[in-house]
């Protein structure tokens, strides 16, 4: 039956979501489940195919297929919300580290996002988020000193929004917003978990504040599988 490959993705994408196959738990190899199903090894191989590519396993070369944990994070495309305040609403542990934070002279492609001069030095703030014990947030942040005078470890583990609104009393206003899929760097595969994944969502942030100075630019950076990215739309008439 040429519809039989459909038939096995329903089957075990019904095991995935009953839970009777679990997050992280390896699927039998292509030739134990031919003869499973008893079919042929290009009918499992559409099959697994479908299954991978409607987010229920990810193929892991010389590993096999394992099974994604299809439970997403909403990420508000159109606010302006700190990671602090969206871990709140999580039922998950949250956990910030601060891979690096120095001030630092922008280079070319800096000076370029935050339009700034090469005088003007820059705060570099790069943070890995761990939500449930893995690493799927890479923060890296651009402030302008000028704006910022003074940044801690301990106000980048918090919230750095916390710290400019409520101590230094900026009023962060708006902010423009760009949306990429992108191959991840070596950066990335050094500071999160991303073993078996070939592309990583960046969400380029220009923030400004309320007399529409531009101060902060920001690369987050997301694993692809943990995130619904989501915006509410009405029609104008």
């Amino acid at each position: 039956m040429n519809n039989k490959y459909l038939t096995i993705y329903n089957d075990i994408a019904e095991q995935i979501n009953a839970g009777a196959l679990e997050p992280n738990h390896l699927l039998p190899s292509e030739n134990e489940l031919k003869d499973r199903y008893d079919t042929s090894r290009e009918t499992i191989r559409k099959a697994l195919n479908l299954l991978s590519q409607n987010g229920y396993i990810q193929k892991i070369r010389g590993k096999g297929s394992v099974v994604i944990d299809r439970s997403k994070f909403d990420f508000p495309i159109s606010g302006l919300v700190s990671f602090k305040e969206l871990a709140q609403k999580m039922d998950k542990s949250p956990k910030t580290i601060v891979n690096d934070l120095s001030l630092i002279k922008p280079n070319d492609y800096l000076r370029k996002q935050l339009n700034t001069s090469k005088a003007e030095l820059v705060w570099q703030v790069i943070r890995t988020r761990e939500i449930g014990g893995s690493k799927i947030i890479l923060d890296k942040d651009y402030l302008k000193e000028s704006f910022v005078a003074n940044l801690t470890r301990e106000i980048c583990e918090d919230s750095i929004y916390n710290y400019l609104e409520n101590d230094l009393k900026l009023t962060i206003s708006f902010a423009k917003k760009e949306i990429v899929v992108d191959v991840p760097t070596e950066e990335d595969r050094n500071l999160l978990d991303l073993e078996g994944f070939h592309n990583i969502v960046v969400i380029k942030n220009y923030v400004y504040l309320d007399d529409a100075s531009l101060f902060q630019y920001t690369e987050s950076r997301h694993r692809p599988d943990k995130f619904r990215f989501v915006d509410f739309a009405r029609r104008n008439h």
